[in-house]
């Protein structure tokens, strides 16, 4: 079992396998030192793979894919994470431009859809207890039955084009959603901090001096 430090300033190198704005903002919450790399890996997802399955191999991936790339490959906590958004089992990508967000908005309101956010924790340290944490945690969202003029709005507004779901839950986009459900808030915008804490714990980072 890896000893915790007596300082939180001795805590293994950190690096967020993600170029994403808000698991950046998200990872800056726990106040901890942080790099962090933009893994290349292919997202498209494989024939016949369940959503779970998917989210758990690409934030798998990533961190792996990260720590290839690292000159000292052997001294860091790499976080990898990765969400697929799902109507009727039916995976819901980026929708990248207004007029496939408008369709998503259309084909989701009044209904329930389900995020897969995985999360994946490479501890590169040959002495770590626990090289490889990885977990999927699913958060429930209903979408308010709005018209299409206010999707429309919305849309304009905010241009959620990035974001699996086409709203941003952390922004204006929590108007058009009626409830979630979820045991880590943070998991639906990116980055589930509380699995992530565990994680860490269990790593043998100390959040506090």
């Amino acid at each position: 079992m890896i000893k915790q430090s007596l300082k939180a300033n001795d805590n293994p190198r950190l690096i967020l396998a993600s170029s994403s704005a808000y698991r950046k903002e998200l990872l800056g919450r726990l106040q901890l030192p942080f790099t962090s790399m933009v893994p290349d890996i292919d997202e498209t997802p494989r024939h016949l793979e369940t959503p779970t399955t998917t989210a758990l191999r690409l934030a798998h991936q990533k961190a792996h894919a990260i720590a290839a790339q690292l000159d000292q490959p052997n001294d860091a906590l790499i976080i990898g994470s990765d969400q697929v958004a799902t109507l009727d089992d039916i995976q819901i990508g980026k929708p990248g431009n207004h007029e496939n967000a408008l369709r998503q908005l259309q084909l989701m309101r009044g209904r329930e859809v389900v995020f897969h956010t995985a999360l994946c924790l490479l501890d590169t340290r040959p002495t770590a207890a626990h090289h490889l944490q990885i977990q999927d945690i699913t958060t429930v969202v209903c979408f308010r039955d709005l018209s299409d003029a206010e999707l429309d709005a919305y849309l304009r507004i905010e241009q959620p084009y990035d974001c699996a779901g086409s709203a941003k839950n952390e922004a204006l986009g929590i108007a058009i959603l009626s409830s979630i459900k979820s045991d880590d808030p943070t998991a639906l915008t990116g980055l589930p901090l509380i699995a992530l804490t565990s994680m860490l714990r269990k790593a043998g980072v100390l959040f506090f001096k």
